[in-house]
């Protein structure tokens, strides 16, 4: 089958070709026709499957016809990352190089205005990230009552990073008319409540298994050490054993820190290596990708903010430090090696307390990752995943539990703990009536709790304190008779 077969234009057609594009993927192939012909589109495909273009080039191709107004945009995409946002910018400036059409890119990192402008000219597309979208919704800048298609792509990455409400609120300023195209790798229970909230009975393309990994990619488990120093040894070793082989590759982590920590640490051992996190400007993270896609940097960093629709074409290896938290993440991260029918390689570091996540990940994939080198026991996979993962003392021990004595022992400190507290609380107090009045000591040590400006308690009566006066320098008035 080829592009010429599904009813695009003679301009889209010409761009298609010009960049190279033969043949269409089994999304593209099976999403163009129904979206050209204005039906809901519900696509699940695996990434790196050509999802981006499946819904750019009907779009384009339906945007031949008509203008846009001022603040009145036509077309809107969501998407979840500003990387993704400026990834779709760059197809449609590729694809759409034959059409006149004014593109509004909104998302965090860059000015207002620069935006506004944008959206004064009156757009045809705008690609936004949520938040930044109801930025300038709340603004007044923009109104999206004339939205003619609107697109959610990457929605269970939607899903991960929270941002659900925001595009249901959006959902809802959109008229009812609109076409809607919703595309995803994965389709977990949320997802398809919003399928069935947002689309109107769509065309539902599943161009292979959910869930799935490209058969191109090897995927092997290594052991690695508890220990975080440890196994960034390990991590060095499996890198160098592979010089020969990467052309470029992505570490993942799960965390930011830890990113920051392996950026570091390679870099001090000769690795030509760059980092990318959410915590990073926007102009830091285009700077970054640019210096991978040129291969001025041989080794990406980065957390799960790279992991999904990044189109970096010919990543040969994926190494995850971390097993990912969520077992989708572990196809999205892989899935940035082996695209497009090029072979791949993808290794996981996997320590003792994470066998459980990597069984959870075979399930999800079906498929069992071989280990690469040393393969822990049968025994302590099953000992780790029956103890849940839970971490233990050194690298194979998981500790004695605590005894129920020493629980009471816990206990009774946790009692005493607020007279501790008293007396840390009054020993600056009495500590500052010294200093005022050496002389004299804290009314509370003369007997009753100071009332009042003359400090007798209700139980002064009774207070055996000797008095200031004796018979010698007792004054006049005070040795009187009451009357």
């Amino acid at each position: 089958m080829s592009f010429d077969t599904l009813g695009l234009s003679e301009k889209v057609l010409t761009a298609v070709t010009d960049a190279g594009f033969s043949e269409p993927t089994k999304i593209q192939a099976e999403a163009i026709p129904p979206a050209l012909e204005r039906k809901d589109v519900l696509g699940l495909a695996q990434t790196g499957s050509g999802k981006t273009a499946a819904f750019t080039l009907p779009m384009l191709n339906i945007l031949e016809k008509g203008r846009a107004r001022a603040r009145m945009p036509r077309t809107l995409i969501l998407e979840p990352t500003r990387e993704l946002a400026a990834q779709v910018h760059e197809a449609f400036e590729l694809l759409g190089k034959n059409h006149k059409l004014n593109i509004a890119l909104l998302m965090g990192g860059v000015s207002f205005e620069e935006q506004n402008r944008k959206i004064d000219r009156g757009a045809d597309v705008v690609i936004a990230t949520p938040g930044r979208l109801l930025d300038h919704v709340e603004r007044g800048k923009l109104m999206l009552t004339h939205i003619e298609i609107f697109v959610v792509d990457e929605a269970d990455r939607m899903l991960d990073m929270g941002f659900i409400p925001d595009i249901e609120r959006v959902a809802k300023l959109l008229p009812i008319t609109r076409q809607t195209l919703f595309f995803s790798a994965t389709m977990p229970p949320e997802i398809q409540r919003l399928t069935n909230q947002f689309l109107h009975n769509p065309v539902e393309i599943k161009a292979q298994a959910l869930s799935s990994t490209a058969e191109t990619i090897t995927q092997r488990a290594v052991y690695a050490p508890s220990d975080e120093a440890s196994k960034r040894d390990a991590l060095r070793d499996l890198m160098r054993g592979h010089t020969n082989d990467v052309k470029n590759a992505i570490i993942f982590a799960n965390r930011k820190t830890t990113v920051a920590v392996l950026e570091k640490s390679l870099q001090k051992h000769g690795f030509s290596c760059g980092a990318l996190h959410g915590d990073m400007d926007q102009r830091s993270r285009l700077k970054t990708l640019d210096a991978f896609r040129n291969n001025d940097i041989t080794y990406l960093i980065a957390s799960d903010v790279a992991a999904r629709g990044l189109d970096i074409p010919d990543v040969s290896h994926v190494y995850n430090y971390d097993v990912p938290t969520h077992s989708e993440d572990y196809v999205h991260r892989i899935g940035r090696t082996g695209r497009a029918g090029r072979l791949g390689n993808a290794y996981t570091l996997v320590k003792w307390e994470e066998f459980r996540a990597l069984k959870d990940i075979e399930d999800l994939i079906k498929k069992a990752i071989d280990w690469d080198g040393e393969a822990p026991s049968d025994e302590e996979i099953a000992e780790s995943i029956s103890s849940k993962g839970r971490r233990r003392r050194g690298s194979r021990s998981t500790g004695p539990k605590p005894k129920p004595a020493a629980k009471k022992a816990r206990s009774r400190k946790t009692e005493e703990k607020p007279q501790v507290v008293e007396k840390q609380e009054q020993a600056p107090v009495e500590a500052k009536l010294e200093k005022r009045h050496p002389e004299e000591k804290p009314q509370r040590e003369r007997g009753g709790r100071g009332h009042g400006r003359g400090g007798r308690g209700r139980d002064s009566d009774h207070d055996d304190t000797p008095s200031m006066f004796t018979e010698e320098n007792m004054p006049a008035f005070l040795a009187r008779p009451a009357i």
